[in-house]
């Protein structure tokens, strides 16, 4: 037999899927029907999510413009600001399911309170001491201060009682009666307006039938199964292939359904956020919903190891392969392909499959060998779910002991991290980022409402609610964002302009025509090109020149209403500038170096097999760094020169390619770790055994990978070679000259491809001679599974130095675009780096 076959299983007792396995089994001919392209109702699914979206947005709308407008006099009278009912209702609605809109609600609600009843108090004061601009944009900013200090607050609830507090005081300013019952009664007629927004988006969310977020998690779901057994088909068949042709083209598919796939699974972590708001209140009807994104994040990391696999392999036809191995992977892929088929997004599932996958007994010899056994451990992940297989079902009865005597205080460790989450929930925590976005929400805000009530006194609030409804808490793309805003709110006022031309005289064709544009801007917001914020403006201004009457003519408010707009833009940008004046480019720089700070503390931690619960928590910190550092990537990119360099989006985007690599490798080491150590108490072997044989080989590892990335580190935190060289200058003259030439110190060296070949062959005769010491009678079951294991783990390190060369020639290109005309030698710049620190 060939090497890496994948025998049968011994018989094994009944499961739920025994007898449906068992037929998969018998004949590689019996195969799961697996489309073999997207699924048809894939385009019109999403089509129809957006068409759904828009109609709803226009409903919602619809029955804001109907009560405002053909409404009892009564209600209308306390409805006197239609156009923040129209702000509020597209705030929630927008690609909003039912949980999301319930949690928008009870945002707004909250949001009212924050910002109504404050200002009731406020306003009984300024009575006594006059109302000026200057006072009205003094009592905004100081407002706006309080409500965006908390962090517990939620955004939608900040920007409703930002967004309140504008109308309100801009409303009082231009009122010529300010009596006591006048204050009190516009603050009522805001908050009438927002409840207003509010019921509307409930309504639309309810009618015709409910648009419940478990039913999309569930749909969403469902589809990303679809993509995944499409893709594992894909890959098994390029792992079959006979020629590079074939495999280059399955791969190439492989990929088109994983871009697809993350979409998918982007929207189940939106959504499955506010399932929570969905269920009933009553315990005895509660559904047990879990999160469905852990078990799709448990399919997709698996098939993203076995593209990387196939990606790295060097011979096609796979060495190892032969028509046996064909035939139990396609059993193995049909019986994935069951499980996917059957799966329960939503409850725990612990159906066990009737298959064990077992590689070959004979270790391989060097790395280029080792993508094969990957691609099988990575398909034994997959197909085991939770790593429990069979064979470490025996070492992990030692486990149930010692969980059940933990479980009495595991409880209690729960409740008292409750309690303190509450705590923390409840408090302000009074950091300096925080302190920060508070003075930058007062103060553009403060200028924008002064500005906008010198500009015009009757629409002076919309420059400070254009500042209101975006203020985010979080860094943006100030630039881009600012003028999509205003692009989109031309592109609507526009659009409002022409429709009441049309439509003078009957407001019934008014509504008519919004119709389209919402339907329009809804496929807008998903747009790259403007956006959620981009999309929203245009939506806003056209719902606000169509849906409301006697507001004058429709250009000159339009006009109007564009030029306050542009005003409380310009105020967000010029705070950002003054306040927070570290460019995008700056903080990828800074990103880039905290990513390779981590990357090194990972390799660290990769050479010590015995701390793998530390490996895993550093490799989840080190995943969100590099998203982080993606954001900062993307804004960088929309970010305008002026006077500066262009930013080296190339090379920042090859840089971020390796590190999410290595991410994805660094999330196989602690598995493999953890199957080999369960495996190995049956096999007649000793983890420490193990350990102790590639020591010498872990701790050359971290020499070769952990000190190049700290000197990538290093490096990477340099801009300008020649400042480096002038302050070095300025500090060895200062020295005695008798000190001798500059010492070159330890580490300032990167391992080159001879040096990582090495080590991954020593690594790999060490593996073979523990192998060979595990005792004879131990079946080839469990000496493959030992062989699986260290061959993965092997071609984990080994590519993790692949990716650290190519890491190298990234920071290489960074270094020398930024210092053209420059002999670059990242060696060099190291040591004048540690020589200059040490002087």
């Amino acid at each position: 037999m060939s090497h890496n076959t994948i025998y049968p299983s011994p018989p094994s007792p009944p499961s739920p899927l025994s007898e449906s396995t068992a037929i998969v089994a018998a004949s590689s001919s019996t195969t799961i029907p697996i489309p073999s392209q997207l699924p048809p109702n894939h385009a019109l699914a999403m089509w129809r999510s957006r068409l759904g979206s828009a109609l709803r947005t226009a409903m919602a709308c619809a029955v804001v413009g109907v009560v405002t407008i053909y409404g009892p006099a009564a209600l209308r009278r306390q409805l006197t600001f239609p156009a923040f009912a129209y702000v509020t209702t597209i705030l929630i609605v927008g690609e909003a399911t039912l949980a999301e809109s319930l949690h928008g609600a009870a945002c707004a609600l909250y949001g009212t309170v924050l910002g109504v009843l404050p200002a009731i108090l406020t306003l009984f004061l300024v009575q006594h001491v006059g109302f000026s601009a200057a006072t009205a944009a003094t009592a905004v900013a100081v407002s706006a201060f309080v409500v965006a200090l908390p962090d517990s607050t939620e955004l939608i609830a900040k920007r409703i009682a930002l967004g309140q507090i504008v109308i309100i005081y801009v409303a009082t300013f231009d009122m010529e009666d300010r009596s006591h019952a006048k204050a009190i009664m516009h603050p009522v007629h805001v908050a009438a307006s927002t409840c207003l927004g509010v019921v509307a988006s409930l309504v639309a969310l309810l009618l015709p039938y409910p648009r419940l977020a478990f039913y999309e998690v569930r749909e969403k779901s469902k589809q990303y199964s679809d993509m995944a057994m499409e893709r594992l088909r894909l890959l098994v068949e390029a792992f079959c292939a006979d020629n590079t042709t074939c495999m280059t083209a399955f791969i190439s598919q492989a990929k088109c359904f994983g871009v697809a796939s993350n979409k998918l699974l982007q929207d189940v972590k939106l959504k499955q956020a506010k399932l929570q708001w969905e269920r009933p209140p009553f315990k005895f009807l509660s559904p047990q919903i879990g999160m469905p994104s852990d078990r799709l994040q448990a399919i997709e990391l698996p098939l993203k190891g076995m593209e990387s696999a196939l990606i790295s392999t060097s011979s096609v036809p796979v060495e190892c392969f032969d028509e046996q191995l064909k035939h139990n992977l396609l059993c193995v892929r049909d019986q994935i392909s069951l499980r996917l088929l059957r799966l329960n997004y939503f409850t725990e599932t612990k159906e066990k499959l009737t298959k064990t996958i077992h590689s070959s007994t004979i270790v391989p010899e060097n790395y280029k060998d080792l993508a094969s056994f990957f691609f099988l451990f990575c398909i034994q992940l997959l197909y085991n779910g939770n790593l429990s297989t069979p064979l470490a079902e025996a070492a992990q009865g030692k486990k149930v002991m010692m969980g059940t005597e933990q479980a009495a205080n595991s409880y209690k460790g729960e409740t008292r991290l409750g309690i303190e989450k509450i705590k923390s929930t409840c408090s302000f925590n009074l950091t300096n980022e925080r302190i920060l976005v508070a003075i930058k929400c007062s103060i553009s805000l403060g200028l924008a409402v002064l500005f906008g009530i010198l500009f015009s006194k009757d629409n002076g609030y919309w420059s400070g609610l254009t500042v209101a409804i975006t203020v985010t808490p979080w860094r943006e793309s100030t630039f881009k964002l600012a003028n999509v805003r205003a692009q989109g709110t031309a592109l609507g006022s526009v659009y409002g302009v022409l429709g009441s031309i049309i439509s003078q005289r009957f407001m019934e064709l008014r509504f008519l025509v919004l119709l389209p544009w919402i339907i329009f801007t809804s496929f807008l917001r998903r747009s790259k090109m403007y956006g959620q914020a981009g999309g929203i403006a245009a939506i806003i201004s056209a719902a606000i020149l169509l849906g409301r009457e006697n507001y004058g003519p429709p250009t000159s408010f339009a006009i109007e209403r564009l030029t306050e707009t542009c005003m409380g833009l310009a105020c967000s940008i010029l705070v950002e500038l003054l306040l927070q004046p570290t460019r995008a480019s700056t903080l990828a720089r800074r990103g880039l170096s905290q990513c390779l700070r981590t990357l090194h503390e990972c390799t660290n931690l990769t050479s010590q097999t015995s701390n793998l619960v530390a490996l895993k928590e550093k490799e989840k910190e080190l995943r969100q760094q590099v998203d982080v550092l993606k954001k900062y990537i993307g804004e960088a990119e929309s970010e305008p020169n002026f006077w500066f360099l262009p930013f080296p989006t190339a090379c920042y985007h090859k840089l971020h390619g390796s590190l999410s690599k290595m991410v994805e490798l660094l999330y196989f080491v602690p598995p493999s770790m953890e199957l080999l150590m369960e495996v190995s108490h049956g096999s007649g072997m000793h983890w420490d055994e193990i350990q102790e044989g590639i020591a010498g080989d872990m701790e050359q590892f971290k020499k070769l990978v952990g000190s190049s990335v700290k000197c990538l580190e290093e490096v990477a935190q340099v801009k300008s070679i020649a400042r480096l060289e002038k302050e070095q200058g300025k500090r060895t003259t200062s020295n005695d000259l008798e000190q001798g030439k500059e010492e070159v110190l330890d580490g300032a060296r990167f391992a080159d491809e001879e040096e990582c070949e090495k080590l991954v062959d020593s690594f790999l005769q060490h593996a073979k001679e523990e192998i060979e010491s595990i005792d004879g009678d131990v079946g080839g079951e469990m000496r493959s599974q030992v062989v699986l294991c260290l061959a993965s783990f092997g071609f984990c390190i080994g590519s993790l130095m692949k990716e650290t060369r190519v890491l190298e020639k990234g920071i290489l290109d960074l270094v020398q675009w930024e210092n053209p005309g420059r002999h670059i030698n990242l060696q060099d710049i190291y040591c004048k780096i540690k020589n200059l620190s040490t002087i």
